[in-house]
Formats: structure tokens, sequence, C-alpha cells
């Protein structure tokens, strides 16, 4: 046996009977020859670390816009985050961690610029709206590798485009993301509020920290906690942990996503992202030539909307600065 049919023999012998088998996968959109080294979900997952999009992830907005600081979440961060959590409930409930690990490592590669700000102004601009969870599954189908996609797996792609609302994931794994994902971001804008000021800790709501926990870590591990004891064929989190972590999401929505000092830069996210928009639809030919063939396949909307969406930060700011902003005259 080559490697991959011992991993493939491995999960057999070591996972639970609801776990979703490598060697069971649904397939690719377009077939491939197998890997001497590694299973379908291993493969899908080195495919996502070295794509185009995922390392642009590092300078994307998690909650607060460009922070100059290092001690912030960035979209990359949060997305290591959630791979972990996701990884840990995983291994414990003997489910697929590589699958597990591939769908995290992508669930965010459509975001925008500016975060879900971008993601506002991208939804107005669009004639067919725009998803971030949608979009994450056109990059990693179409966008990357210049059109060809990175042709992953049926499962990791479905638990991509549901890891956000609505339907929940065909396999455990996803759904598990789906949680993670929640458990992560409620958790670190927390500490990343209180760091920039904009929340003081001493009023999270009691009655929740009264059941979750006082720290970031307690709370994590508590509602980890609460998944393993109460997952017994579907992945599920206890009923009064879920109401306390619900109210404490509230609370997260309540203030500081919505923090006048936190948020008073994501008033002119619509404008660079408008103008930025306006721009492309008029003047094609200032992208890179996938895009402009993209425009006359699909449509410019949908080009600028690539476009724009793949952006970081730095990027679109730097950019509308080069279109918009008259540049200084230098005489010799």
């Amino acid at each position: 046996m080559n490697a991959r049919e011992i991993s493939e023999q491995n999960e057999r012998l070591i996972l639970c009977d609801k776990a979703m088998l490598s060697s069971e996968t649904a397939g690719r959109r377009f077939p491939e020859a197998e890997s001497d080294l590694r299973t379908c979900y291993q493969r899908d997952r080195d495919r996502i670390i070295h794509c185009k999009a995922f390392r642009r992830l590092k300078h994307k907005t998690q909650v607060f816009l460009s922070p100059e600081s290092d001690h912030y979440r960035t979209r990359l961060t949060h997305t290591l985050e959630v791979a972990q959590i996701a990884r840990t409930i995983a291994r414990a409930l003997r489910l697929n961690e590589d699958l597990t690990e591939a769908i995290s490592l992508a669930h965010d590669l459509g975001h925008t610029p500016f975060g879900h700000a971008g993601e506002r102004a991208l939804n107005q601009l669009c004639p067919g709206g725009f998803k971030h969870y949608v979009q994450s599954l056109r990059v990693v189908d179409k966008l990357e590798k210049e059109g060809r996609g990175l042709n992953l797996s049926w499962e990791v792609r479905n638990g991509i485009v549901t890891h956000t609302k609505g339907t929940w994931a065909a396999t455990p794994e996803g759904r598990i993301v789906r949680m993670a994902d929640q458990i992560a971001y409620v958790n670190h804008d927390i500490e990343d509020a209180v760091r920039a000021g904009v929340l003081d800790p001493d009023i999270l709501p009691k009655d929740c920290t009264a059941v979750l926990g006082t720290t970031k870590s307690a709370r994590i591990t508590t509602m980890i906690n609460s998944i393993l004891r109460n997952s017994d064929g579907n992945v599920r989190v206890g009923t009064e942990e879920n109401e306390a972590f619900l109210a404490l999401r509230d609370f997260m929505y309540a203030t500081v996503y919505v923090d006048k000092t936190a948020k008073r830069e994501e008033q002119k996210v619509d404008k660079v992202i408008g103008e930025l928009y306006d721009y492309y639809l008029n003047h094609i030919d200032r992208m890179s030539n996938f895009y402009v063939q993209l425009a006359y396949q699909e449509g410019r909307d949908r080009a600028v909307t690539d476009y724009i969406s793949g952006m970081s930060d730095e990027f679109a700011i730097r950019t509308f600065e080069e279109l918009f902003v008259p540049q200084k005259w230098h005489v010799l």
C-alpha cells in the first residue's frame, strides 16, 4: 500500500461511523488521478494554503479596519483560530480532521476588503447581490489559477458554502466548522474590542459569563466541552451553553459591531468601494487580463465584483488614492 492508502485504512480503523471517510468522497468536479502520498482532503488543504486568495487574507479586515497594531485579528488569523477550534472538536469526536481543516482554511477566501462593510457595499452594487460565502466557493471553483480553480472535493466545497447561514453542511465536519467560526469570532472580537478601548469587559452580560466563563479561553473551552457532551451522532451544543452564547453574540451586535468609535471609518467604505466599482466598470482594461476576459465571458459587473472582492484593504486604499486623490507634483 502507498501512503494515501495507509491513511485511508487508518481512517476506517479510527474514525467513528458518522465521520466522512476520504475514500468515500463524492469526488471532484473534474476527475483526476489520486495522489500516492495524500488523501483527497489533505490534498485540498494544501491547495488552499498555497493559493493566492489565502495569502491575501492577512491584509483583510476582521472587525477593525486595517489595524496598524499586530495585536489585532485579521481575516487570516481568524481563519487559523477557526481551524484550531474545529480540529479540536473533530479529533475529540473522531471525525475527519483533514476535511475539517480544509473547510476551515477555505471558508473566508471570498471575503471582501474592509470586512463585512465591504461585503455590504458590494451587495448593493452587484446586480446579483454579494455574499462572501458564495464568493468563497467561486474563488475555489473559478477564480484561482487563472480560471482553472482548485478543483476541490465535493465535501469541502459543500462545507464552504454552508458555513454561515441557511442550510447546514451535509457532513458533520462541515457543521463543526460553522460552529467553530461563531465561537472564534465572538470571543476574539471581545478581546480585540477590549484592547481597542471600545468595550469594558466588566459590562459583559453576567448571565452569559456565569455559564460560559469570564475569559476567552474559558468560554471557548466551555463551548467545546458542551459540543462534545451533546453530540451523539449529530454535532450540537447544549441548550444552556447555546442560549448563553447567543445572548453574548447579540450583546456584541448591539454594542461593539455598531460602536461609533470602532466603526466610524466604515462610513468611508461605501465611497471607496463605490468609486472603484464605477471606475472599473467603465475601464475594464485597467484590470488584469484574466478579469478582462471574465468581463467578456460573464459580464462587466461580475468581473468587477470578482476583482474588487479579491483586493486587500491596503491595495483597495492605495488604488483609490492613485485614481482619485491628486498626487504631489515633484519639481526637479
